[in-house]
């Protein structure tokens, strides 16, 4: 049950654009199908379906009442809210090597060489409350805390337990085999994430661009993305490559498939490119704030190939790790190198010894256009 919590203040999402955008057609998994034999059999197929063609889809029916989302986005709200030399004291120490729970402040990216223009991106994650992290917290966040765990570990139960059964039974494997790797009480990098993007003026938004984030995939299972209106998320289809927005639906939430989950299957399930525009004229004058949750398996998994009949007849036997003979990462070192890629500070938007490095042995990382 929600536990008692404070009073919060309402929170306010900014309207809809009205203008015509190319929105992609993106796979609903509905969730209240989940609890009967049969429709677990046709969810597991929708699922597999949408991971192998866009690799992001909606999920609707997770029992997570809209009431508790938005206390969230209030929270995250209230967090930005504090003056910027509030927020910097939670800057983890490690930031430039990877850490990244805590405060990450802007501008770590110049966006533009030219005008030398830097992100806007602020982010605020918070660990799983499983005893294996420990973090400080401004007041805003400390006093909400019970609140903030609570809905963490239902976003286990009610939404990344049965996406994990999904996938396991479209592969073939016992049911709980992605449950094993995804415990909550085990030691893994997953973590709930109040996002900030801060407007640029039309004449900035020209010098970047109109791209805020470069073409770039998550690093663990699933991204879990909570709706909110201001349209710039951008996802690249698989089979075409075009760019297409996605729309934000009511009561839903948009999941992507990430690249532990294309490691694991040796790329049959694929970790989408998505990435993040100025929103359009009408909503160009608006902040966007983001709640976001992000799913990886445990510390010790190794990303190997798993033995499922359907990978083995359709040919996905071996990762890219895999087939060069390289050192297969554990999830704890791939974590830690492509966050610490991510995070490198002043890197310059174009400079290849930054968007194309190699991070592990074999492996380069990469942004796309």
């Amino acid at each position: 049950m929600p536990v008692p919590v404070p009073e919060l203040g309402s929170y306010n999402f900014v309207p809809e654009t009205k203008e015509n955008l190319d929105w992609a057609d993106l796979i609903t998994v509905d969730l209240s199908l989940y609890n009967t034999p049969e429709g677990k059999k046709q969810l597991a197929q929708t699922l597999i379906k949408a991971v192998r063609e866009d690799g992001f889809f909606y999920v609707k029916n997770f029992n997570i009442s809209q009431d508790r989302v938005n206390r969230q986005f209030a929270i995250g709200k209230r967090f930005y809210d504090l003056p910027l030399e509030e927020k910097l004291k939670y800057v983890p120490e490690g930031l430039d090597n990877g850490k990244f729970n805590g405060y990450v402040p802007a501008g770590r990216r110049v966006l533009d060489p030219v005008s030398g223009l830097k992100d806007r991106v602020e982010i605020y994650n918070i660990p799983k409350f499983n005893g294996d992290f420990e973090q400080n917290h401004p007041s805003i966040v400390a006093d909400n805390l019970p609140e903030i765990e609570e809905f963490a570990r239902s976003l286990h139960s009610e939404v990344l337990d049965p996406l994990h059964v999904l996938l396991a039974t479209a592969l073939e494997l016992p049911e709980d085999y992605f449950l094993n790797i995804h415990k909550y009480d085990v030691k893994s990098e997953d973590h709930l994430r109040y996002m900030k993007y801060s407007k640029y003026t039309p004449e900035e938004n020209k010098k970047i661009g109109k791209l805020w984030v470069q073409g770039h995939t998550d690093l663990g299972s699933w991204t879990l993305l909570f709706r909110q209106p201001v349209a710039a998320l951008q996802i690249q289809n698989h089979q075409t490559g075009e760019w297409k927005y996605v729309k934000p639906l009511d009561a839903t939430l948009t999941v992507n498939a990430c690249d532990a989950l294309s490691f694991l299957t040796a790329g049959y399930v694929k970790s989408t490119i998505h990435r993040v525009t100025s929103p359009p004229k009408d909503q160009e004058h608006v902040d966007r704030l983001g709640l976001l949750y992000f799913s990886r398996p445990h510390n010790d998994v190794v990303l190997k190939t798993v033995e499922s009949p359907v990978l083995q007849r359709e040919g996905y036997t071996q990762n890219s790790f895999e087939k060069d003979g390289n050192p297969v990462p554990t999830m704890e070192e791939w974590t830690f190198a492509k966050q610490k890629w991510q995070r490198t500070k002043n890197a310059v938007r174009g400079d290849p010894k930054y968007e194309n490095a190699q991070i592990l042995p074999g492996h380069n990382e990469k942004f796309y256009a």
